[in-house]
């Protein structure tokens, strides 16, 4: 998955303003303790990423 879909994806489920901030604050222990920009800096890929925020913030199957 790239990046921009990634983007396009978490501003579709949280919305434009909140998918950054969501993703800046909220710390997963399915991304090792890290927030989405850690875990994406730490190398983690983006389709890993959206995977464990889709489990944690229970995104529809439609939206995965």
């Amino acid at each position: 998955m790239r990046l921009t879909i990634f983007w396009q994806r978490m501003a579709d489920h949280f919305g434009a303003a909140y998918a950054d901030s969501f993703a800046r604050d909220h710390v997963m222990a399915g991304l090792g303790g890290r927030t989405v920009h850690e875990a994406l800096d730490a190398g983690w890929s983006a389709k890993e990423v959206w995977q464990v925020v889709c489990s944690v913030m229970d995104v529809p199957p439609e939206k995965r």
